[in-house]
């Protein structure tokens, strides 16, 4: 069994949410019980997952998207009251760390998804990105197609991306791509900053309008890979840390969402 703060200040200690600049307040934002023997990690935390979290009996939900975001209505009302009844009624406490999980070298999403696609690809080497350059980057030892790649990317984090190969000729099997960067969930707004890198293919979670334009009038491969989809490791990782770390248990709920 742990402690509620030794769970904060490992956090703290590894995550260093003070380097960021965020969306949302990063560490506890619901404070439960004292001492911690039951662990769920999720990705977002919507009501399915704080439903199974109760009905597993956790002590505490560990998150990459949690609440108080910047710019959202702070009343308490409609579903944000009900989450939040939800785990005060049920004394669970919830924390939730997004930028600092995106970023973290070796726990991070960006991390994680890099093992993954250098288990599907090969990479011959990996730049990882930094607290003001979240954009990763790596070189394949052998170059693939988009199609080849596309197939690579879905094997690997098990869901299907929206590709935009339109600008090369000859379309879906055409233009190798052997220089890659990638950023995940909603990090589409970076295409021009990875271009600039000279990369041949950009991977991101989400995808917007002006992105497919961008990705082919800068001639470059893009893959909207889902924002759940490359966000799910951080957490698993960073829960399986603490349960080691802890002596503590530990359980990830995967609650699916297809964006």
């Amino acid at each position: 069994m742990a402690t509620l703060k030794q769970i904060e200040n490992i956090l703290k200690e590894l995550l260093q949410p003070e380097l960021f600049s965020d969306y949302c307040p990063n560490g506890l934002q619901v404070e439960g019980k004292s001492d911690i023997n039951r662990l769920i990690t999720g990705v977002t935390a919507c009501q399915a997952l704080i439903d199974q979290a109760v009905e597993k009996k956790a002590d505490a939900i560990l998150v990459h998207h949690g609440y108080f975001w910047k710019g959202e209505d702070p009343c308490l009302t409609g579903i944000k009251r009900k989450r939040i009844a939800t785990l005060l009624e049920n004394n669970i406490s919830l924390l939730a760390y997004h930028l600092p999980l995106d970023a973290h070298p070796d726990l991070g999403n960006n991390a994680c998804v890099g093992n993954l696609l250098a288990k599907a690809m090969s990479f011959e080497k990996i730049v990882p990105g930094d607290v003001s350059q979240l954009v990763w980057q790596a070189r394949l030892k052998n170059p693939v197609t988009s199609k080849q790649f596309r197939q690579h990317l879905a094997d690997a984090l098990g869901h299907q991306s929206l590709s935009c190969v339109l600008h090369i000729a000859g379309g879906e099997g055409a233009g190798a791509i052997q220089n890659l960067a990638w950023c995940t969930g909603a990090a589409q707004g970076y295409i021009d900053q990875a271009v600039d890198m000279g990369v041949d293919a950009y991977i991101s979670g989400e995808v917007s309008e002006q992105t497919v334009h961008i990705a082919r009038e800068r001639g470059v491969h893009y893959f909207a890979a889902g924002h759940h989809a490359t966000e799910r490791y951080g957490v698993q990782a960073l829960g399986k840390h603490l349960a080691k770390t802890l002596s503590i248990e530990h359980e990830f709920i995967d609650i699916d969402n297809p964006v």
